[in-house]
């Protein structure tokens, strides 16, 4: 074990070499094994309403023609807008991420559109896990890369998420691409090289942006490698105005486009400060259960398995001049304060901090081990150390690993209902906003009773799914509606 650790910290630790190219194929090599785990399940495991929206807007394009402005999803009803959407519109993030995914289905038709999806969002974070190990590198050294990237690539809450069909993760891969190609600009003099890396880092974060808007907060990055190329020059510097002006515009045009169709925007007032509950929607912004839903149950428990916290908090508290991740931390943590609401009610936000809580787990790591005079024990610490890995990813992965899980009941009953309805039917369930039931039974609608049935019937729904034994009861009492099917789990009546 110390021989392997010399060898990674080895002199020259932050010039990529053969070495690293060794150490880095081996570590995405693991991390594809673990995300190849379950790839082929239904679209039914954890947030499955948020993934089904997604790879609907997919599916349709394969359907119905590549028509980017004007993207459409299952869900045909007022539930997200809070207005009739009759087209189905999706106007939320430009569906580079949707159409990368459904092209490749389109006219490479080998596997279904779903694992299409989770391959795409493989394939960026493992460009991700690379580009992580490349910073740590030049910043830190080789010990912190491979810490770091390790990190990224087997913890399950990483895992999980780095194989869903959203579109964060290559949101985020195409950050830190941009933020890469930054870094050697503001490393390199060559000005036709220069030209080269901002042209990159300039489209990777174009793309970024238009794929999640939230990857503005990881301007304040950007902006410190600028200045460490120019110093208080900055103001006067053409490409510095050339980046933000051309970052900006793709994503500015596109929300500016978007408010010509209100009815496809969701409604979003609620991310920054309220969460939906039990109880009904409950203020949040800045209150205890803020901290102790995202610094305790998610950052600590759930993402780091608890005990891998020590490190973290390591490498935060420690003295340091990598002002460049601290520039990173601090965008992550800009985002999780100022979208409070949004982060505690659904886990998939927190994707965009990973890369951060991954560096300073790094960083931590790295300081003990350049620091191991002060220990006990150097070989005491190494075993302590493993320990705290092991214990934190199992805690992890028993928490994580349920969400892997789906209902084979709706898998099921989407069958039923796409053998007993025609393709163009329009279907209504009362599955309380979760279009995951439509996405299964390759049908549009609505995923709740958002009207009387008498208007949903003359807005041409022609079918109504209920999981409800009630309901289910009180519609053969009343015998308005022919029951077309039935059995313990379901029933579906013709409107």
């Amino acid at each position: 074990m110390s021989a392997l650790l010399t060898l990674i910290m080895k002199t020259n630790a932050n010039k990529f070499s053969p070495r690293d190219f060794i150490l880095l194929a081996l570590i995405l090599a693991v991390a594809l094994l673990f995300r190849l785990y379950k790839i082929d399940i239904p679209l039914a495991d954890f947030h499955s309403w948020r993934q089904a929206d997604t790879a609907a807007v997919a599916r349709n394009f394969v359907n119905n023609g590549f028509n980017l402005l004007k993207p459409t999803y299952d869900d045909m009803s007022s539930n997200q807008s809070g207005m009739e959407n009759p087209q189905g519109l999706r106007l939320v993030e430009f569906p580079l991420y949707n159409a990368t995914f459904a092209a490749l289905y389109k006219y490479f038709p080998f596997t279904s559109l779903v694992i299409y999806g989770r391959l795409v969002t493989v394939f960026f974070s493992l460009i991700l896990i690379a580009t992580l190990y490349f910073l740590l590198l030049k910043e830190a050294g080789r010990f912190a890369a491979a810490i770091g990237s390790f990190v990224y690539a087997v913890f399950p809450f990483f895992v999980f998420f780095s194989r869903t069909i959203l579109p964060q993760t290559m949101a985020l891969s195409c950050t830190f691409l941009s933020l890469t190609f930054l870094y050697l600009f503001s490393q390199e003099k060559n000005k036709f090289k220069n030209a080269v890396l901002i042209f990159f880092a300039t489209i990777f974060f174009a793309v970024a942006l238009l794929v999640t808007p939230y990857s503005i907060f990881y301007f304040l990055p950007t902006a410190y490698l600028f200045i460490k190329k120019y110093k208080w020059s900055i103001y006067k510097k053409i490409p510095v105005y050339l980046f933000y002006i051309l970052t900006i515009a793709p994503l500015f045009f596109w929300r500016n486009y978007i408010r010509q169709f209100p009815e496809g925007v969701p409604v979003n007032f609620w991310f920054m400060t309220w969460v939906n509950t039990s109880e009904g929607i409950k203020y949040i912004f800045l209150r205890p259960a803020f901290f102790r839903w995202i610094f305790h149950e998610r950052i600590d428990n759930l993402i780091l398995g608890g005990y891998l916290g020590v490190f973290l908090v390591l490498g935060v508290i420690t003295k340091s001049k990598k002002y460049f991740f601290w520039s990173i931390l601090i965008s992550a943590l800009a985002f999780l304060f100022t979208f409070e609401g949004v982060n505690v009610q659904h886990a998939y936000y927190q994707i965009l901090i990973l890369p951060a809580v991954a560096i300073f787990v790094a960083l931590g790591v790295d300081f003990i081990y350049k620091n191991n005079r002060y220990f006990v024990n150097p070989l005491l610490m190494i075993f302590f150390s493993l320990a705290i890995f092991g214990f934190s990813f199992f805690i992890s992965y028993y928490q994580v690993r349920d969400y892997y899980n789906y209902s084979k009941d709706i898998v099921s009953i989407s069958s039923i209902v796409k053998d007993l309805t025609k393709k163009d039917d329009k279907i209504v369930t009362d599955t309380v906003g979760d279009t995951t039931l439509l996405f299964l039974s390759d049908r549009r609608g609505a995923p709740s009773v958002y009207k009387d049935f008498n208007a949903l019937q003359k807005d041409g729904y022609k079918y109504f799914v209920t999981l409800k034994p009630d309901v289910i009861k009180d519609f053969k009492a009343k015998k308005q509606y022919e029951l077309v099917f039935e059995n313990e789990k379901f029933a579906i009546f013709k409107l």
